[in-house]
């Protein structure tokens, strides 16, 4: 599908983020595995900061009316006091931060642009500007219908800013790597296993990701025609059934890919003063 354009002041057509079913898509189509925030997300992390701005109107209230001064001048103090607190003061810390407040950060959330470039003052100036309406005037119900019927929950500053919040504090993925199993560590010890060509690897190690959603007559199967592919290149073969068969050969042959990476790194380590040191008696400049 073609990148969506958009056209800029001098006429000339700029590509523009879009979002799909796997995340972000920029202008130039590629994927950003990134994963955009939940309209419930945001609404708590907006909650957040409301409640700071509210502690901060009342706390510049008290402070003013402590000080004596006149009707008039507490009314001045109390709109330039509002103003800073709920437009100003967001403006500046999500600036200053990066697309991240208060709320965002308690909930790990960032405002980014649509083409997932860091936002910066014209986005979160107009990000406040609206959030007056659609967050403080409407009591969040305006920010919260807009969220709910906007694909991407973005609310109407983001609309008019070009940004969205994505989640960035995202849970490591479970590691499903194993070692050889305790009944082939002996043969594991002795036994000789080329490197598989990698649609085979690709095969087996896709075979171990989804073995649980597998029936056992499909497991069986599958795990025999594989330990078929795989046995010309382990000498000796073990007295194994084929799934643990599979399972000792990746695993020793993701150890001795291991060791060979750790020593290959080694290797250029101690190479690395020579490597980008000065020939003798090249000056320095």
């Amino acid at each position: 599908m073609a990148s969506p354009t958009a056209a800029t002041p001098s006429g000339t057509a700029v590509r523009v983020a879009r979002f799909d079913a796997d995340g972000v898509l920029t202008g130039e189509a590629v994927s950003l595995d990134v994963r955009p925030a939940s309209v419930l997300m945001r609404a708590g992390g907006a909650a957040i900061d409301v409640l700071v701005s509210i502690v901060l109107i009342l706390g510049l209230l008290w402070l003013v009316s402590s000080l004596g001064v006149d009707e008039a001048a507490l009314r001045a103090a109390m709109v330039a006091g509002i103003v800073t607190v709920i437009v100003i003061v967001p403006t500046a810390v999500e600036t200053a931060a990066n697309g991240k407040s208060l709320g965002k950060l308690a909930l790990g959330l960032r405002v980014v642009r649509d083409d997932g470039g860091a936002s910066g003052f014209r986005h979160a100036f107009i990000r406040a500007l609206v959030g007056v309406v659609e967050i403080y005037m409407t009591f969040g119900g305006l920010a919260l219908l807009v969220g709910f019927l906007n694909p991407s929950s973005k609310r109407l500053g983001d609309i008019l800013a070009g940004t969205h919040s994505q989640v960035e504090r995202v849970p490591a993925p479970p590691s499903n790597a194993f070692g050889v199993p305790v009944p082939l560590a002996a043969w594991a010890t002795t036994a000789d296993v080329a490197r598989l060509p990698d649609p085979l690897a690709r095969r087996v190690a896709s075979f171990f990701a989804n073995v649980e959603h597998l029936v056992p007559s499909s497991r069986a199967r599958v795990a025999a025609s594989l330990a078929a592919e795989v046995a010309p290149y382990v000498s000796p073969v073990p007295a194994a059934p084929p799934e643990l068969f599979l399972a000792g050969v990746a695993a020793l042959r993701r150890e001795r890919d291991a060791a060979a990476l750790e020593l290959e790194q080694a290797r250029m380590d101690a190479l690395a003063p020579v490597l980008t040191s000065r020939p003798t008696g090249f000056p320095e400049r």
